[in-house]
């Protein structure tokens, strides 16, 4: 079972196991929900638990999805502990446009916004990518000076290269630094 495009269902698809007996479960599988259902359950019964089972785990991934608010706060913080509390945003929030870049931030009204691809991603890598972008209203290039600013944050080198090995693994287009 999968989605008309443009819909707000994500793609779902329906494994049937001859095996499972009364248990049903799913997870998130890429941009797809994986529902695991007995063979022995009749079309309509698969409907029902599709529809809960999409339901709980979208619930599941909201809990753990910081709201804009959320990473406003958390810009702050980053920003007092690794960059003597200097930049200060006036907007940090997810974005569902940026399918090349990590992060963005525009200096001239102190917005930043972070690639709704982050969310599922571990909150030192968001971190990283929040420090280089406040690092951005501090210091607008990518040069020296920047970078001294951005490597104040420990886990810099270990967030570039996981950004590195999630890009190579997806096929993106791979660099050190999230594009910006």
């Amino acid at each position: 079972m999968t989605t008309t495009p443009g819909t707000s269902r994500p793609d779902v698809e329906v494994r049937r196991s001859k095996r499972r007996r009364r248990t049903v479960s799913a997870y998130r599988e890429g941009d797809r929900i994986v529902v695991l259902i007995p063979a022995s359950l009749s079309r309509r019964q698969e409907a029902e638990w599709v529809e809960t089972m999409v339901a709980r785990v979208e619930k599941a991934e909201a809990r753990r999805r910081p709201s804009n608010d959320d990473l406003m706060e958390r810009a702050r913080t980053l920003s007092r502990t690794w960059l003597e509390g200097r930049a200060v945003p006036a907007t940090v929030r997810w974005v569902d446009n940026q399918r090349s870049r990590w992060g963005s931030c525009t200096p001239l009204d102190r917005s930043i916004r972070l690639s709704q691809r982050l969310q599922e991603m571990p909150a030192w890598v968001v971190d990283y990518v929040l420090v280089h972008e406040l690092a951005h209203l501090i210091e607008a290039g990518h040069n020296d000076r920047f970078w001294a600013w951005v490597t104040r944050y420990p886990d810099c080198e270990r967030a570039k290269a996981w950004l590195d090995g999630y890009s190579a693994g997806a096929r993106l287009e791979s660099s050190a630094v999230p594009a910006v």
